[in-house]
């Protein structure tokens, strides 16, 4: 990857939206070879995919709570990761070294929606010996486009 195709990325994630032609010109790169660009760095995974940003409240979904979930039994994770991935108010999840096994980012209507899903559903998950959540009060860095290049060890941050 090189400074071109960092700066077509940096664009996208500013400015998913923007034509082939403006991304083009502004990487200073011809249509064709923007175009070329971009489909390798889909077809090699770094573009994963496209989508607006959609602020949830305005959705009827005002609540978030941050879940961190604990698995009784290691071969549970792949029974678990299916069921999770199940969950349509589950909008995030990652599994983490150490305990707990992982951070689940859930979103509702309200309290007693997200008690109902608790409940129902994330208790009787495959697999879980613990639940702790912890409700989001405001959200302070919204999601944002990676940064430049990461620094390596021994280089100067800059």
């Amino acid at each position: 990857m090189d400074a071109v195709d960092r700066e077509i990325l940096a664009t996208l994630q500013t400015e998913g939206r923007i034509t082939l032609t403006e991304l083009a010109d502004r990487v200073r790169l011809s249509v064709s070879r923007c175009q070329r660009r971009v489909r390798e760095l889909e077809a090699e995974g770094v573009i994963r995919g496209y989508r607006a940003l959609v602020d949830g409240s305005s959705l009827g979904y005002g609540f978030e709570v941050l879940l961190f979930a604990t698995l009784s039994r290691p071969d549970a994770v792949e029974e678990f990761d299916a069921a999770l991935a199940g969950v349509p108010e589950v909008i995030e999840a990652q599994r983490l070294f150490g305990e707990p096994d992982y951070l689940i980012r859930v979103v509702s209507a309200d309290l007693p929606s997200y008690q109902r899903l608790y409940e129902t559903v994330l208790v009787r998950l495959p697999g879980v010996r613990g639940l702790n959540s912890t409700i989001v009060m405001k959200q302070v860095v919204s999601p944002r486009p990676f940064p430049g290049r990461p620094a390596r060890e021994g280089s100067p941050k800059g």
